[in-house]
């Protein structure tokens, strides 16, 4: 049977006290209104169709690979619903209708609840959860012999009622075609004069249709998030799930509770995490290395055998047997080759490095091509912009640059040439040469120091 989802993402997040719409903000580095979309398409959805309203201009501009419809006036979850009817005029099968702020929704709890709704041959099945505290949802109630009875909203609950721990999760599966027929029946005769979708359950339930409700194995995976608290407690669910995937996939991780990793970072075999790291985007990490403590990550390419510590990299790429840090920043654009050495406060921006070339201590490399096996001494600079515009420079293999050297770019250091410490070369140096450009020393034996 098809299976399409109706995602709706149309409220204002009040309660976030944000400019950005609610379902735009992130949990695991990623937007939770992308997190639903994933978790529905991985479950076997063909086409997912988004209701929008607040910040609709930034949803679209944000998230790609959906329909989107736009609900004019927030009039409730059955109005949102009853937005998108022209949408699924066409449909046939089963609609799957999930909320944009629901992150931890998984592709096997959905899988499992459009199974148990289409193997009941049910018109209509509302996803469950039994929360220790069940404070604004809307309770289940069943008949006497446990099958599904109505949805109350906490608003309009009674006191017994409020007392009941199974709530609505927000999700259901529908027929598509019975859904729509009983949405026009559905009033707002309720205390937020709204139109609420769970009402269509009853209606069809009145109608003699089969309807059921299948219960989340896990509730965390149903929370819903109308609060940066909440959002803080999702993020802490998410990230905590993603290091224990890592850590059963072979990766150490030193202290879970202080390891950030975002939703689609990979990590090799054998990798040790040390404490308070963040690694974001689309980090690639591989086998056998030793990141941490107090990195930062943020969608970097890192090969086997990389020790980095103390050091914030984005956008760039570190290959096989580099040792990093401590306090290094790797900027984007940059390749750093095998084996390189990259020792404290080093600066390297929009650059490549060489194999097995050693930048130990207190330099800035930027827009520069160094080959391999190049030694650059303490304090070494490269000058590459003249307040207008950027230059590149060009060191060879096997080059050496002295202690305190300023490389004034476009230049040119050819293959194994020296640079005498203290030089500020302005000019290429052929290979094999030595540079020298230093004032010569004078010594003055007899003068006034005017300090005494």
């Amino acid at each position: 049977m098809r299976l399409e989802t109706l995602i709706l993402a149309a409220g204002k997040g009040t309660r976030m006290r944000s400019k950005l719409p609610k379902v735009l903000h992130k949990v695991g580095g990623k937007a939770m209104l992308q997190h639903v979309i994933d978790a529905a398409k991985q479950a076997g959805s063909e086409r997912e169709v988004v209701v929008i309203g607040s910040g609709a201009q930034l949803v679209e501009q944000t998230i790609a690979g959906v329909e989107f419809v736009l609900q004019e006036e927030q009039l409730g979850t059955g109005h949102a619903v009853l937005s998108a009817k022209e949408n699924f005029a066409e449909s046939e099968g089963t609609v799957l209708i999930l909320c944009g702020d629901t992150p931890l929704l998984t592709s096997k709890l959905l899988k499992n609840f459009r199974a148990a709704h289409e193997n009941s041959n049910c018109a209509a099945t509302v996803l469950t959860a039994k929360m220790p505290d069940a404070t604004g949802y809307g309770r289940i109630i069943r008949e006497e012999d446990g099958t599904f009875k109505k949805i109350v909203e906490e608003k309009d609950a009674n006191e017994l009622e409020r007392k009941i721990r199974e709530v609505n999760a927000g999700a259901y599966c529908f027929d598509v075609r019975k859904l729509f027929g009983a949405l026009e029946k559905v009033k707002n005769d309720n205390a937020q004069g709204e139109y609420y979708l769970p009402d269509v359950l009853t209606i069809l339930k009145d109608a003699g249709e089969k309807v059921g409700a299948f219960t989340a194995e896990y509730a965390d995976e149903t929370l819903g998030i109308n609060s940066r608290v909440q959002l803080a407690a999702a993020d802490r669910i998410f990230r905590m799930k993603k290091n224990h995937e890592l850590m059963d996939s072979g990766v150490t991780i030193i202290d879970p509770n202080t390891t950030f990793i975002d939703y689609d970072v990979q990590i090799g075999q054998d990798t040790i995490i040390y404490p308070n790291t963040y690694i974001e985007g689309n980090t690639v990490i591989g086998e056998d290395c030793a990141i941490g403590p107090n990195i930062r990550f943020t969608d970097m390419k890192v090969g086997n055998k990389v020790t980095a510590q103390f050091s914030y990299c984005h956008e760039a790429e570190i290959c096989d047997g580099v040792t990093l840090g401590p306090y290094v920043h790797i900027r984007p654009g940059t390749t750093i080759g095998e084996n390189v050495k990259i020792g404290n406060f080093v600066e390297i921006k929009n650059s490549n490095v060489g194999e097995g070339s050693k930048l130990p201590h207190l330099q800035y490399i930027g827009d520069t091509d160094m080959g391999s096996g190049v030694n650059v001494g303490c304090g070494s600079v490269t000058c590459n912009y003249d307040g207008k515009q950027k230059f590149r420079t060009t060191i060879g293999d096997n080059a050496f640059i002295g202690c305190n050297t300023n490389l004034v770019a476009p230049v040119t250091v050819e293959e194994g040439a020296y640079i005498a410490a203290g030089s500020t070369i302005t000019k290429d140096v052929p290979k094999d040469n030595l540079a020298v450009a230093r004032a010569r020393q004078t010594n003055i034996s007899v003068w006034n120091d005017k300090r005494k």
